[in-house]
């Protein structure tokens, strides 16, 4: 498929409904309004080719930019490009989960994580503690810098709640992850899940709610699934 033809499949496939939806959301225009699932009808033509996937976030059309995410191939994508893909990302979803997720997957996964996560850019923070996060339940726990994580997790009990209101919602996902996905240190973000409590984020004209972390990491230690990893985190 080429640029125009893609577009104009994606525009096919939007409705106002869901555009109605996104802008509840925070999404910024442009965009048609897509939901995900008829998205992914797309990805097996963009994959062929990433120049295409590259374009595709160039656009700045939110529909476009998600699919140019589920496309591209992580283990080729330059850290220039992801530094270029993060400064793009104009709301927390494509920050959260576009950007963080290839980023996860790439080869700079900890590097940007950790650049990132100290930026004085909300939606930047945002990409790196979500990098982090989706980072630890893929990769392999004798890959993981368990002290560098543990240190994360104590920030996180320490100033979570005095944080940005987006970069709170996904400090909180790092618990959840590490303790989901990381055994050794399961009890460690318990501790800290217990000692922070409920977190409060404004997540604006939505049914969205955060998840409290002791809850999520209980139901899945009920599940018998503590420490088992993700094949990928591009959804």
């Amino acid at each position: 498929m080429t640029y125009e033809e893609t577009m104009q499949a994606l525009a096919g496939m939007g409705s106002e409904q869901t555009k109605s939806t996104y802008i509840r959301h925070g999404a910024k225009e442009p965009f048609f309004g897509v939901k995900i699932g008829d998205m992914k009808k797309l990805v097996k033509h963009v994959k062929k080719d990433q120049a295409l996937a590259l374009r595709l976030y160039e656009s700045g059309n939110y529909d476009a930019m998600y699919l140019a995410g589920l496309s591209v191939n992580p283990k080729t994508i330059t850290k220039e490009q992801l530094q270029h893909w993060v400064t793009g990302a104009n709301w927390h979803s494509l920050a959260e989960y576009t950007v963080a997720r290839v980023a996860a997957e790439s080869p700079y996964a900890v590097e940007l994580a950790v650049e990132w996560i100290e930026s004085p850019e909300e939606l930047v923070a945002v990409s790196g503690w979500s990098t982090y996060a989706n980072y630890v339940s893929v990769a392999p726990d004798e890959a993981l810098d368990m002290e560098t994580i543990r240190g994360y997790l104590i920030r996180v009990r320490d100033s979570i709640h005095g944080e940005r209101n987006w970069v709170r919602y996904v400090m909180n996902t790092f618990v959840i992850s590490v303790g989901a996905y990381v055994e050794a240190l399961t009890e460690e973000a318990k501790a800290v899940a217990e000692a922070v409590g409920k977190v409060h984020v404004d997540v604006g004209n939505t049914a969205c709610k955060v998840p409290l972390a002791t809850e999520y990491i209980g139901k899945i230690e009920a599940m018998g699934r503590i420490g088992s990893k993700k094949k990928t985190c591009i959804c």
